[in-house]
Formats: structure tokens, sequence, C-alpha cells
């Protein structure tokens, strides 16, 4: 069986078939009705011609019955002619007049039970149709016959045939053609609101969670999945807006918590005890704050008119993380273009999403080694290690929240680089990972520069 991806190309191919198999049947019908009509015509000729032959019955002087035809009637009867031929049955069954040549019955078969009968004889080779009428002429009944050879009649027949098909049957391509093209565009027409939906649609995410599909001009056969997706929508929105509320609202809940905690272990006599303490609670307050910056995240907008300077927001970036830096063993530098760098986006976020590439770049860098800022002015930021590097079968896992290499190494939470990702996003930005040689990462976010 045919599958199609298309609806409208499944329609059209329905189509197709329902409108040959209608010409089939049209055809037949066709045939069928001129047929019949051909019939009919052919009984009330011949209805006619007995009529007629009637008119020239007379009873003579002797008080037999005369019939007397002119002349065109004669030639119409001929043996010569062929086509027409009568005779007039008495009462008694005996033929009375006959234009044929031994004198016969047309219809030896008439029964002359009724006024008008319609009968058909096999003669030889042909077949005679016609009529027999009933006439009484001066108180004398008679039966005339008038009948026609169906040879002349069917090819008369086949000629209108022949003609009708090779005169109109040239058209129906054509036709046909014009109708699939017409078919084809009203189709295209009555699904246009579907195609809007289904744009309206792609454009539904977490940014866009109340955006609805428009059901005024969807057409009523649809219009219920299109109503069930709408309820299923606001199912999912109503659901995300309480896990998103949960989540700020549970790292809201933790830094009061963490704040005690933070004081109570600073009056801790035991240095390493207070050490070890103060890096268990700065990782939960590290995990609440991340917590909080993604359920921001699932809220936030990028405004249109927005712009920040990209080389700015890192240099605060890399002054901000050096003291983390620096306290590991580890160097920070930035490099690249000396100039403002204007691009479309949100200072804050931005600066957000570069701390966590930098934190990342820290956390997995040697002790000695340098974490690079480098800023070019085509709007790329780039975050530059000197750690192990990513091998190829984590490119794709390592922006999963909660994904982490190594689950037992402190201090990672899984949760940067999917903020990292998540703000790329929202400013349309283009993520990339490449591994440096003779080791280390090259993190780099491309972003949509101001034009002027």
């Amino acid at each position: 069986m045919l599958r199609f991806q298309s609806i409208i190309s499944r329609i059209v191919f329905l189509h197709v078939v329902a409108v040959v198999i209608t010409s089939i049947l049209m055809s037949v019908a066709l045939s069928w009705l001129l047929s019949y009509a051909t019939v009919n015509i052919h009984n009330k000729a011949m209805q006619d011609q007995a009529a007629t032959v009637g008119e020239h019955l007379r009873v003579g002087p002797d008080g037999r019955l005369a019939l007397n035809l002119p002349s065109d009637l004669l030639g119409l009867y001929s043996q010569a002619y062929g086509r027409y031929s009568y005779a007039v049955i008495g009462e008694r069954g005996e033929v009375l007049f006959s234009s044929l040549a031994n004198h016969e019955a047309l219809f030896p078969n008439d029964r002359r039970t009724s006024a008008i009968e319609f009968l058909q004889q096999r003669r030889g080779d042909a077949t005679v149709s016609g009529a027999s009428v009933k006439k009484t002429v001066d108180g004398q009944t008679v039966w005339i016959q008038a009948g026609e050879d169906l040879a002349n009649r069917d090819v008369l027949i086949d000629d209108i045939v022949a003609d009708f098909y090779r005169n109109v049957g040239w058209i129906t391509l054509p036709i046909l053609l014009v109708l699939l093209i017409t078919d084809i565009a009203i189709f295209r027409r009555a699904l246009w609101p579907l195609r809007q939906a289904s744009e309206i649609a792609g454009s539904i995410g977490p940014e866009r969670p109340g955006v609805r599909l428009p059901t005024g001009e969807i057409p009523r056969e649809v219009r219920p999945l299109v109503s069930a997706v709408n309820q299923g929508l606001d199912r999912l929105e109503q659901g995300f807006r309480v896990q998103r509320d949960f989540t700020a609202d549970a790292a809201h809940e933790l830094r009061t918590p963490l704040s005690v905690l933070r004081t109570r272990i600073d009056i801790l006599e035991d240095p390493k005890m207070r050490q070890a303490l103060r890096q268990n609670v700065e990782g939960m307050a590290h995990i609440v704050s991340q917590l909080l910056d993604i359920a921001e995240l699932d809220a936030f907008v990028v405004k249109a008119d927005e712009k920040a300077d990209l080389r700015s927001v890192a240099s605060e970036v890399a002054e901000f993380v050096a003291p983390l830096a620096l306290a590991q063993g580890k160097d920070v530098a930035l490099s690249g273009s000396t100039e403002p760098v204007w691009i479309k986006g949100n200072a804050e976020m931005l600066g957000r999403a570069i701390r966590n590439l930098a934190e990342n770049a820290i956390n997995h860098t040697a002790p000695g080694s340098t974490v690079e800022f480098v800023v070019e002015g085509d709007g790329t930021i780039s975050v530059l290690d000197e750690g192990p590097g990513i091998k190829d079968e984590e490119r794709n896992l390592i922006f999963r929240r909660f994904w982490r290499r190594d689950r037992r190494k402190h201090g990672s939470t899984g949760l940067g680089l999917s903020i990292v990702q998540r703000i790329a996003e929202l400013h349309s930005a283009v993520i990339t990972v490449e591994n440096r040689k003779p080791r280390g990462a090259r993190f780099s976010l491309r972003f949509a520069p101001v034009t002027s």
C-alpha cells in the first residue's frame, strides 16, 4: 500500500483515483443512457410508423380492407431499401398486408392482447425490432406491425458513440490536469491555517511557554486536535512553572541555613575540621547559586535592543576569578582585542556564562598553568585551559545538567556548562569545543555583533 508523507499528496492521489473511477462510471452510464434513449426513440418511431400505415387503411365496396400507401412510404418499406418493414394482421391472425417478400408477419409471436406492444424477432441474420399497434377500421380490428432491422440502428449508434468519444475524449486529459492543479491549490489554501499553526508550534519553548496555537481559522475537523494540544501545553506550562518555582524557592530557603552554618563553622577550634566544613558549605552554596541561575534563566528573555561590551565583560570576569585561580597556584590571562567589542546581549548573563567557563577551566587546569581569555573583534570569546581536554564521546554529554566525568571529584556540580549552553541559546550564540595541542581545551562562544 502506498504511504504518503504529505497529506496534500494523499488527498490529491485519492482524488485522482476517485476522478478516474468516476470518469469510467460516467462513460458506462452515458453509454447505457444513450442505448436507453435510442431504444425509446426507436420504439416511438416504430409506433408512429405503425400509426401512419394504419391511416392508409380503408374498407372497400366489397367490405374488405384495402391499403393504399403513397409513393414515399412504398420506397421506405421497399425490399431494396431493406431497413423498414410492415405487416397488417387480421382478427383471426391472418396476414392481410406485408412488405416482406414472402408476405409473412413481422412478429408471428404477436399476442394481440394490448393496444400497443413492442416486439423483437430474429429473421435470418438480421434482428427486427418494432411495435404492434391495435386499430379498428369501420368495425374491423387489425394489428399493424412496423419494424426496423437493428443492424442499421446499431451502425448508427456505433457512429454516434465513436464520434462522441472522438470529439469529447481528447479533452478529458487536459480537464483532469486542470482539475488536479486546481485541487492542489485548493488543498494548499485549505491547509494553510495548519501550516501557520505548525510554525507557531515550532516557536513554543521554555522562553515562550505561554504561546498557544490559534483555533479561529483551523478547520472544524482538526480543531479538537489543536485544542487538545493547547490543553497539553497548558499542563506542561503549569508543571514547568511549579518546577521552576520549587527550584527557586528551595535555593532561597537554603541560603539562610548556609549562612548560619558558615558562622558556626568559623567558631570551631579545630582548624582542619573548620577548613573541611567550610569547603563543603562553599560547595553547597555554589550549587544553590547555580540553581538560582537556572531558575532565573528559565524565565529570562533577552531584549531586542540590549547590547554589551564583550571585552569589558571578559575583563570583569577575569578579575573576579583571579583570586580563585591564584589560590590554587594558577594564572589568569586576558588577550585579544583591546577595543570594545559590542554584541547583542545582556551583560549580566554574559558574565555568568563566561564565569562558568572560567571556573570549569580552573577546576581542570593543573597548578602552574594558565587559564586564558581571548576576545576577538567578531564577537567571539574563548576560554583556554591546559587540562586533559574533552573526549569525542563526551562532547554531547558535558552540557547536560548534573553530568560529571568524575563524580568523586570535589567542587564539581555538573551545572556550569548547562548554564553556559542555556545562556548561549538565549543569545542565539554558537558554542564550540575544541582540544588544544599538546593538551587542554578551548571553549568558544560566538555572539552576533552590533551593526551600526
